[in-house]
This record gives structure tokens, C-alpha cells and sequence, in this order.
């Protein structure tokens, strides 16, 4: 049986397929982002989920698609614990644009993360093409989780954010000078601490020009630095996977209309759609 992964750093979704394609087991672990979390994390992350080691003897093949899988160094490392952990499965791991695209579409386009993080590469229908390599969530991420996140806070305390909306933020979160500096700057894994704080976007009881305003910026951004970077933005689809892209759909179209781009498939969770490309193209069910 293939065990199919869909990893990030706050989550990573897990799909056991029988040969016939058919769903045997789903279940989820923490995010599992080897550029980000060191070896002991990623193993512990592992051996805490009962239904990964319950299914251990009947897995043949994993195939992880994640974040922090697209440089060597780290995904060599991941590779290693996957192949300790399952050790009668053959073990593939490649980066999460991969499975992005093969979840979004067949033909060629421009496929875009944004979660956690964000990336985007150009899919030929075949492989895709990264045309800016991502140095993370400090130099890059655009429109992302964490990029969200930070402008939440900054913006709270440099109080640009409104009365009424800061009164609410606080009420959610602990937004003392000292819990951030410390979750920032010493705790494990910052990225994900900051994502947290973008739920609030698009969960407060009031959505207000303050918002739009905030996700408009990013995503112009986004588009600017990481869809327009590519020859064929403005003669292909442009497709989205990711919860904030999922959220955010309605403001996307919006900006995309001031670069002449037109927005393809927009995808909350990719697994869905590696489970029907694995049906036609790898297990070739009919």
C-alpha cells in the first residue's frame, strides 16, 4: 500500500491507499518541516500518532511532499527518519510545490502556496519550474501565514490597527511584549507561532476595510514578486493551494484583475487531489 504525505510546518496529512486506490487510513500529525524542526522533533512528531505506527507492516511505498523539502541538506534528513520509521517501505520525499501542482491541475500553470508559508513555481504539466528560490519565512513568504501574523502584531502595537479591533486581538492572544519576544526569538519553530495569529483575520466578529486592506497588500505583493517573476503569468492559470488562499479567494481575483491574470483553481487542501492523480497516474486504476 502507498502511504501519501502532504507536510508543512503546522500540520502534515497522511493517506493510506490499498492498491485499488480506495482510502484504508487518514490521519494527521504536526507539521513536519525539516528545514525548520531538528531530528528529535520530527521523530518524536512520528512516534506520537498511534495510527502511523499501526499501519507501519502494511506500507510499501511513502511518498512525502512537504515544506522544507526543497533543498538537499534537510530533505536528506527527512528521508533518513522516514526510512528508520517505516522500515519496509521504499521512501520518497520532495517539496511540497510538487504536490501543490499535481493536486491543482494536468496542464501547465502557475501553481501558488500559501499557508504557513508561501512558494510558487511554474508547472509544465510534467515538473515544475521554481524561478525564485525560497529563503523562508525571515527574507520571504509573502502573503503567508507567518507574514500575516507579523503585520497582526505589528500593527497592534504600533496602533494602526482601530480601537475596537485591537480591544478583540488582545482578548484572543497573549500580546505581552515578553510572550512574543521569547516565542520569536528563543522558543522552537517562530514561523509557526506567528501563522497562528493570522486565524484571527478571517475569524473576528467584525470584517472591516482594516482587513481587506491588510490582505490586499499581501497578496499584491505576492503576485508582484512571486506569480509576475514568470514569463508565462499573464498566458496561463494561476492556481492557489493553501488556507489562506483558500480564505482569501474574493480579494486574490481582486488583485489578480490589475495584473491581467487569470486565477485557476483555488485548493484549501491539496490531499484530495494527490488522491485522484495517484488513481489515474500511479496506481493507473480504471
Amino acid at each position: 500500500m502507498i502511504l501519501i504525505a502532504d507536510g508543512g510546518s503546522t500540520k502534515c496529512d497522511w493517506i493510506l491507499l490499498d492498491d485499488e486506490g480506495e482510502v484504508v487510513t487518514k490521519t494527521r500529525t504536526k507539521g513536519l518541516n525539516p528545514a525548520v524542526f531538528k531530528p528529535e522533533i520530527l521523530k518524536s512528531r512520528l512516534q506520537e500518532n498511534d495510527e502511523l505506527k499501526r499501519i507501519i507492516p502494511k506500507v510499501s511505498r511513502v511518498d512525502f511532499y512537504g515544506a522544507g523539502c526543497g533543498t538537499p541538506t534537510p530533505t536528506k534528513n527527512l528521508k533518513k527518519i522516514l526510512e528508520d520509521y517505516f522500515n519496509v517501505a521504499e521512501v520518497n520525499v520532495d517539496e511540497d510545490m510538487v504536490a501543490a501542482a499535481l493536486a491543482a491541475t494536468t496542464e501547465p500553470g502557475i501553481v501558488c502556496i500559501l499557508g504557513t508559508g508561501s512558494n510558487s513555481c511554474f508547472f509544465d504539466g510534467k515538473k515544475v519550474h521554481m524561478e525564485v528560490e525560497s529563503l523562508g519565512y525571515v527574507l520571504m513568504d509573502e502573503a503567508s501565514g507567518n507574514y500575516f501574523g507579523k503585520r497582526l502584531i505589528r500593527d497592534y502595537y504600533y496602533k494602526t490597527m482601530g480601537e475596537d479591533m485591537s480591544q478583540e486581538f488582545a482578548k484572543r492572544y497573549d500580546l505581552s511584549a515578553d510572550t512574543i519576544k521569547r516565542n520569536v526569538y528563543k522558543e522552537e519553530n517562530p514561523n509557526t507561532y506567528l501563522a497562528s495569529f493570522a486565524e484571527f483575520i478571517f475569524t473576528a466578529q467584525e470584517r472591516n476595510g482594516y482587513f481587506y486592506k491588510l490582505i490586499y497588500e499581501g497578496m499584491e505583493k505576492f503576485i508582484e514578486r512571486r506569480v509576475m517573476c514568470f514569463k508565462q503569468a499573464q498566458n496561463v492559470p494561476i492556481h492557489f493551494i493553501g488556507s489562506i488562499a483558500f480564505f482569501s479567494e474574493d480579494i486574490i481575483r481582486d488583485v489578480a484583475k490589475r495584473y491581467h491574470l487569470n486565477i485557476g483553481n483555488v485548493i484549501r487542501r491539496p490531499i484530495e487531489g494527490l488522491i485522484s492523480h495517484y488513481k489515474k497516474n500511479v496506481l493507473k486504476v480504471k
